[in-house]
């Protein structure tokens, strides 16, 4: 998914679900920028990376304390891995705001798009093991697949799945599961979104060709659902005995961290969402923490033994999941479940995630057997990516860049914009009535609605989900949209945050008649056309 690190963009998680998208994009652009700008530094010396580790610690220290104290970030864990080490790791602020139990390295955490790299490994091993092949196409897999070109739908391959290159929008039809409606018809309804570029040629993040990945890896193992084959593959060898992809488990933790969401005026604790991330499946649903992390990172740096000298994932097809797909910029590039990106003195392979209230980041340089892993209780305004990438820019001796304003600039920028894009005008139009324009619709995506009065206000109810969108007067016949936190959505209503998900308009047909409803929504600009039955 997915980043969830604002109210009105909030739908683009995983993050989403985040991950790599506008603001990771970002930080790329700005810390290539600086790098190139300056003369890089020497290569490190022959001083073992231990000892650089090591010289860092009181640095990194302070660096933590001063970015979560920027963007009041309540609690942060964070670990340094050297090849199958974890030399440094340690867990800083609470657990919940206003709380008193410490974060530590054991501490759960939702992961979010981190996730995204164990369905890629999981994808490896069932091509080492002759299950699966890179390059077998979808429809030969999974025969309901479809996309809106006929030629897409016949082309598109298993590496295609995870390499954010399918031609439609960022995040098309993110929007479907935050509203309820199941993974099938998540899957099923990207039959009917009109590409905005041409196939395998340009960045886009989504997060539900992940979720029909997950599908495939899971039906070639022979296993119930891909987290089995997870647990199977990756976890058990790896003791990650702490590691857990449901609401449940996490919450039945004794030690877990709590979620909360940015505003410029400090954090707030959100609820639990026991839908979100865990309804995404292999998009974003781990939860973990530092010192499982520290095995998986190690997997990584080893080409895919565990420190024990099991392998789990062959070198070759581990390194697969570490090259480059499309590129995000001219410098940077998106993998399988992995960005790359050049620095000075050396490649960076890394990834990031984001939630409800959490967000996290995971880097490797693996020419050196290097790793960071960064965990907080804060949706994501960027600053684990910050972290994560200062702490290996110092470690590889680049050049210096100050992640921390760059963080802090674009959270508070982030937040007022979408505060004052949804703002009313001051003058605004008349509205006319909503209640001679009730009654029923459909849209190809969502199957069926119905527009409903409640009160002096208007509802559209998603039959397939239950999910009802408030509809607002903002300026003329253009209202807002806004989740209305009942039953099963009230968490996620929460969590968005006040700020409306969509803006709503009426269109005439031919004879006047108002026959379409159009939702487009705040983050990306997606449009959905529910028309009258």
């Amino acid at each position: 998914m997915p980043f969830v690190f604002r109210t009105a963009r909030a739908l683009s998680a995983l993050g989403s679900l985040a991950c790599a998208t506008v603001l990771a994009a970002a930080f790329v652009a700005l810390s290539i920028a600086s790098q190139t700008a300056a003369a890089a530094e020497a290569t490190p010396s022959e001083t073992s990376i231990e000892q650089r580790i090591q010289a860092l610690v009181p640095s990194l220290e302070e660096y933590i304390s001063a970015n979560m104290k920027s963007v009041d970030v309540p609690g942060l864990a964070i670990g340094i891995v050297a090849g199958d080490k974890l030399v440094y790791a340690k867990g800083f602020g609470v657990r919940t705001k206003g709380g008193a139990a410490a974060v530590d390295t054991q501490t759960l955490f939702q992961i979010g798009s981190a996730t995204k790299a164990f369905l890629s490994t999981t994808m490896a091993i069932a091509v080492d093991q002759g299950k699966l092949h890179w390059d077998d196409r979808i429809v030969d897999l999974n025969p309901d697949f479809q996309m809106r070109d006929p030629w897409v739908t016949r082309e598109f391959r298993v590496f295609d799945l995870m390499a954010q290159r399918s031609g439609l929008p960022p995040y098309a039809n993110d929007i479907l599961g935050f509203l309820g409606l199941d993974r099938s018809a998540q899957i099923r309804s990207w039959r009917y979104v009109d590409p905005v570029s041409s196939f395998r040629t340009t960045f886009a993040y989504t997060n539900i060709t992940h979720i029909l990945a997950g599908r495939i890896v899971a039906r070639a193992e022979g296993a119930a659902d891909w987290n089995a084959v997870l647990q199977s593959e990756i976890l058990d060898p790896l003791g990650m005995t702490d590691t857990t992809y449901s609401a449940a488990a996490m919450t039945a933790s004794a030690n877990h961290a709590v979620g909360h969401r940015y505003t410029i005026d400090g954090s707030v604790e959100v609820p639990f969402d026991q839908l979100f991330p865990y309804d995404f499946d292999a998009a974003g649903d781990i939860n973990s923490n530092i010192e499982d992390m520290a095995k998986w990172v190690s997997l990584q740096l080893a080409g895919g033994t565990t420190p024990g000298g099991q392998r789990i994932v062959s070198a070759e097809n581990l390194a697969y999941t570490h090259t480059p797909k499309v590129a995000m910029s001219d410098k940077a590039f998106y993998a399988l479940g992995w960005v790359v990106q050049p620095t000075p003195n050396g490649d960076i392979v890394w990834h990031d995630g984001g939630t409800f209230g959490f967000a996290a980041m995971v880097a490797l340089q693996l020419d050196r057997k290097l790793g960071v892993i960064v965990l907080s209780n804060q949706s994501t305004v960027g600053m684990p990516i910050g972290l994560g990438l200062w702490t290996l820019d110092r470690l590889l001796g680049n050049p210096m860049v100050d992640y921390e304003s760059i963080t802090l600039a674009k959270a508070k920028a982030t937040y007022t914009d979408d505060v004052k894009r949804v703002a009313r005008p001051a003058d605004p139009q008349p509205s006319p009535p909503l209640a001679p324009l009730a009654g029923n619709f459909a849209n190809p995506s969502f199957g069926k609605a119905a527009l409903r009065m409640d009160g002096d206000t208007a509802a559209l109810e998603i039959a397939a989900s239950g999910a009802k969108l408030r509809l607002d007067p903002w300026n003329g016949a253009v209202y807002t949209a806004t989740l209305v936190p009942e039953g099963k959505f009230a968490a996620v209503a929460s969590n968005l945050g006040p700020l409306p998900i969509a803006f709503a308009q009426f269109q005439n047909d031919k004879d006047g008649k108002p026959t379409t409803l159009r939702l487009t929504l705040l983050d990306g600009g997606q449009a959905y056309d529910f028309r009258r039955e």
